[in-house]
């Protein structure tokens, strides 16, 4: 439903040198903690110490652990927002949507390891459910404000506000299809999902 970032290989760093720290470096090292200890028994502690920085430069990147398997989400968003933007207003709402999910989702070759980790964790993890709740009415808001845009109404009519909920409820099940298929790439399965779109929007 969403493609924070990739958790690329961490480089070697100089003895001596301080580390550099970003949101890729804390992320890397907080997936190390979840895999080894458990998403529920690891601490901001035990993030910021293997990420080689303090607590409060952590929460300077990432203001809670529930924030961290999210990544970049919010920086996404906006790519998501533009993406629909710029889509041609002569094709149909539904295909537009396809389109702009599609793009959304795509993982390069080397990030999909990683990237099905991140979405295990999310999708797999209870504790994480109702903070995933709220990045979800971020995403359909996006989807919702597109559609209402293109039919002259408000994100809050029914019609936007279903295309929102249904392309959501698309792309989540696509995911767990992924988690459960690993001969399909995530971009298969969403192409095929969405077309379920054009039975609202068709």
């Amino acid at each position: 439903m969403d493609s924070p970032g990739a958790l690329d290989a961490p480089a070697r760093r100089p003895k001596g040198r301080p580390p550099v720290t970003d949101h890729a470096s804390i992320e890397r090292a907080a997936f190390a903690v979840f895999t080894e200890h458990g998403f529920d028994a690891t601490t901001l502690d035990a993030i910021a110490a293997a990420a080689g920085v303090g607590r409060r430069t952590l929460l300077r990147y990432y203001p809670s652990k529930n924030d961290i398997p999210w990544g970049q989400f919010d920086e996404s968003l906006v790519g998501l927002q533009k993406t629909l933007a710029a889509m041609p207003t002569d094709i149909p709402v539904h295909e537009a949507v396809h389109r702009a999910v599609l793009a959304f989702n795509h993982v390069d070759a080397a990030a999909v390891a990683q990237h099905r980790q991140r979405m295990t964790l999310l999708l797999r993890t209870p504790t994480l459910m109702a903070h995933s709740a709220l990045k979800y009415r971020q995403w359909r808001r996006v989807i919702a404000s597109y559609a209402a845009e293109r039919h002259g109404l408000t994100a809050e009519d029914l019609l936007p506000r279903t295309v929102g909920h249904v392309a959501l409820a698309i792309a989540v099940s696509a995911y767990e299809q992924w988690l459960d298929d690993e001969q399909r790439t995530i971009e298969e399965i969403l192409d095929e999902a969405l077309g379920a779109l054009r039975t609202y929007l068709g």
